[in-house]
C-alpha cells in the first residue's frame, strides 16, 4: 500500500506492507510517519468537518470530536445531512451526540445565535 503521510508538512511518501504478520513502513523521515503508516494500514481513522443546516436558512460548521473509523465516514455525513438546527449553540458545544452510532459527537466550531420569534 502506498500513501502520503499527513502528520507534518513534509508529506512523506510511505510504502506500507505486512511481512510475517508485522506491518512495515518505509519512506517516513520521523517516528510519527511510522505510527501514521501502521494506523492507516491496520485501522484508518479520520476527522470530519461538515456543515449542518439551520432552520430558516444558513449553516453551522461542525467537526467530529475525535478521529473515528474511516469506514463510517459516509454514514456520519449522511446523518449530518439530515440534521436541521432549531436552537443556538456555542463553539465547542456538542450539537449531535454519537452521530450515526460512530461513537463520536459533532461539535460546533463557531457560535450559532438564533433570534427568538
Amino acid at each position: 500500500m502506498e500513501t502520503t503521510c499527513i502528520m507534518c508538512p513534509m508529506g512523506c511518501a510511505l510504502t506500507i506492507e505486512e511481512e510475517a504478520g508485522v506491518v512495515k513502513v518505509r519512506g517516513n523521515t520521523c517516528p510519527r510517519g511510522e505510527k501514521y503508516g501502521v494506523n492507516e494500514y491496520v485501522d484508518p481513522k479520520r476527522m470530519v468537518t461538515t456543515l449542518l443546516k439551520v432552520k430558516g436558512g444558513g449553516v453551522l460548521s461542525v467537526k467530529t470530536s475525535e478521529p473515528f473509523r474511516k469506514a463510517l465516514v459516509p454514514a456520519v455525513l449522511q446523518a449530518a445531512a439530515k440534521v436541521l438546527l432549531e436552537r443556538s449553540y456555542k463553539a465547542g458545544e456538542v450539537v449531535v451526540k454519537d452521530v450515526a452510532g460512530s461513537g463520536v459527537d459533532l461539535i460546533a466550531t463557531a457560535d450559532l445565535v438564533l433570534e427568538r420569534a
